[in-house]
């Protein structure tokens, strides 16, 4: 094996361990998967080719992490040519998932004396795979999917009130987060909470951070991940605005703490101690958030309100 070949290889080794650490780091362990995947055969099912066939070894771990990352509902995958051929197309803007394919090849060697030997080189090589999710143009080639009831659909009034901001919202995985840069809303599954009302909270605090992009109300999050301040007064925000919205829907949350809420709640005390006015200020973007919220739902006619 050339020099070459195997700085490339240790580079896959290197690239895939940082990915189960940094998972382990986050508490989440990928080869436990924590949410069914509506697969008509199984409650649970290993990651699947585009032709049904499920994939094994470390590719299952770094295909669940992903899953679990992004909220994907889907257990297939496949290659951007694959989606070609079966006459879908990757969603401009998405990312594909680098998984590896380990093989060998027999090269036959002769020896000082002349003697030739067989050995047995052993190859790694990284390629890039899409989740059908992220696949537009594959209606009906993978019927034994089941559709998932949509969580929004099973909390009443509250649910209506997320469906009518047209925010992206997806679910799986353990965490609940925004991400900016892609504009879409992650959340476990509405059964991962206590009760509905704890889900509405904290997708009532997602949405929230939602309506802060630059085409919504504009609240400048290109610090959020540098500056603890910056991060602070943002989920200072993100706090009250799910206050207010849960006030306005009539939701009572009993909440428990999330894990980072310890650290959100000493950011929270240095910002408030160092400037008087953050809360004043806190209060009211979370005001016009929520304000903006509300003037996303239709309007109703008179015989409705009656």
């Amino acid at each position: 094996m050339s020099r070459k070949q195997s700085n490339q290889r240790s580079d896959i080794y290197s690239r895939i361990t940082n990915t189960i650490i940094a998972d382990l780091e986050q508490g989440v362990r990928p080869w436990t998967k924590p949410w069914t995947t509506g697969h008509a055969t199984a409650e649970v099912s290993r990651p699947l080719r585009h032709n049904g066939q499920p994939y094994s070894g470390i590719n299952v771990l770094l295909l669940w992490s992903q899953a679990i990352a992004r909220g994907f509902a889907s257990s297939r995958w496949m290659t951007f040519r694959q989606a070609i051929e079966l006459g879908g197309a990757v969603r401009k803007g998405e990312t594909g998932t680098t998984i590896v394919f380990a093989s060998s090849f027999i090269r036959t060697e002769t020896t000082d004396t002349g003697t030739e030997i067989e050995q047995d080189i052993p190859f790694l090589k990284a390629y890039t795979v899409f989740n059908t999710d992220q696949i537009a143009g594959l209606d009906g080639c993978f019927d034994d999917v089941a559709p998932h009831q949509d969580p929004l659909s099973r909390i009443g009034d509250a649910g209506r009130f997320f469906a009518n901001t047209g925010a992206l919202i997806r679910h799986g995985g353990t965490a609940a987060y925004y991400a900016a840069q892609r504009d879409y809303i992650q959340m476990p599954c509405l059964d991962a909470f206590r009760d509905d009302a704890a889900y509405v909270a904290i997708l009532s605090h997602e949405i929230t951070h939602w309506t802060a992009a630059p085409r919504r109300l504009d609240r400048d999050l290109s610090r959020y991940a540098k500056d603890r301040s910056d991060r602070a007064r943002e989920e200072l925000i993100a706090e009250l605005g799910s206050a207010f919205l849960c006030a306005d829907l009539g939701i009572v949350p009993e909440l428990e703490p999330r894990p980072d809420h310890a650290g959100y709640l000493d950011g929270w005390l240095k910002v408030l101690h160092h400037d008087k006015r953050a809360i004043f200020s806190a209060a009211a973007h979370a005001q016009r958030a929520v304000d903006y919220l509300h003037s996303l739902q239709p309007e109703l006619d008179e015989e409705e309100e009656a």
